[in-house]
């Protein structure tokens, strides 16, 4: 469990162009490869030794979080879900505790409104609690005094990608775009697919040749991993393999949650052109309560709040919505990538299920 803590401190960092563009193409996808690194590398000038030079360096200072694969948790048969509550301010460090010791809880912030403590939840597909459950229990654990499941309805976008060059805008168009969900489920997962999550969750070494060992480990050579990730990608399952940022670390020092209200008939066409925005790292369509009218919500990251407020008055600005809110941030609980079938969930589980009896 992570403590408490004030965000980091942003880094200056002093990356050649050459370096911050090394840093760009990793955060997009890393392929599984003989030298993954030397073929990113050659995209930007930069040699294999330099590129690692360069991943080390990154690594020690805590720049980059993680290199590995990023997987959807809902492909995988994970139900998963938002979940905004509102807590005392004089025992919210405590509630968001609780929150944090949960194994399925992989991001947990306070943000500046009166639903102070945001987290995202997740269960396996063997959970007997399931996501309802697990989040009634934290409610009650945690002396929350409301909560709100907030799943995700649509996807209309996911992927943070930060531009370390400094030469794009606010305003600016992203290239790619990644538009709704699949709209069959993927069958069952395979024993080798579940053997490869667990593998390529973790941290790839900064090795020259960071798949060697994977591959020893699932019987597999490099030509089957790399077709094995290829049909997991195909059936939605992975992403991608990059690298993840700290964020303030890596020069952006604030992120802000804008929260949309949005005529259904418009949901589907803003919600789109607000993916389109280069700032914009998540966009999704979620339910609304009594006391809860914001349906559609954005991600923007900036190297300030000034940066993000622009990210937003850009949008607002073109879809001429007004009734939008920018949560902030100001108290990072946790944050680790989630782990996938692991234990760690099922004894948690059992745990409050032994608790009733």
């Amino acid at each position: 469990m992570t403590s408490p803590t004030p965000h980091d401190s942003a880094v200056a960092l002093e990356l050649e162009p050459r370096q911050q563009a090394f840093l760009n193409l990793l955060q997009t996808s890393i392929p599984i490869a003989a030298h993954p690194y030397r073929d990113v590398a050659a995209a930007v000038g930069m040699t294999e030794s330099e590129a690692l030079a360069t991943l080390r360096r990154l690594r020690e200072t805590r720049v980059i979080r993680q290199v590995s694969a990023i997987f959807d948790s809902r492909a995988l048969g994970y139900a998963s879900s938002l979940v905004a509550a509102r807590c005392a301010s004089t025992r919210l460090d405590q509630a968001a505790a609780v929150v944090s010791g949960h194994p399925g809880v992989s991001h947990n912030y306070r943000r500046e409104h009166a639903y102070n403590l945001w987290y995202t939840l997740a269960v396996p597909p063997t959970s007997r609690l399931g996501i309802e459950g697990t989040a009634e229990i934290l409610h009650r654990m945690s002396g929350a005094e409301t909560t709100r499941l907030l799943p995700a309805l649509r996807v209309f976008k996911i992927g943070v990608q930060l531009d370390m060059t400094g030469e794009s805008h606010p305003g600016d168009r992203a290239a790619g775009t990644l538009l709704g969900a699949a709209a069959v489920p993927p069958p069952p997962l395979t024993a080798l697919e579940i053997a490869a999550v667990r593998e390529l969750q973790h941290d790839l070494p900064d090795d020259a040749e960071p798949f060697r060992g994977a591959c020893a480990r699932l019987g597999l050579n490099l030509d089957e991993l790399a077709a094995l990730a290829t049909q997991m990608q195909s059936d939605g399952r992975l992403r991608r393999i990059a690298a993840v940022l700290n964020h303030r670390r890596a020069g952006f020092t604030a992120n802000a949650m804008g929260v949309w209200r949005v005529d259904p008939e418009r949901i589907e066409e803003a919600g789109a052109r607000m993916a389109s925005f280069r700032a914009v790292s998540h966009c999704y369509q979620r339910p609304t309560y009594p006391d809860w009218p914001y349906n559609l919500f954005t991600m923007v990251h900036g190297r300030g709040r000034a940066e993000c407020d622009e990210a937003l008055a850009a949008i607002q600005r073109e879809l001429q919505l007004p009734d939008y809110l920018a949560l902030y941030s100001v108290q990072e609980y946790k944050k680790a990538r989630m782990t996938y079938f692991s234990p760690e969930a099922e004894q948690w589980e059992e745990a409050q299920l032994a608790g009733r009896s």
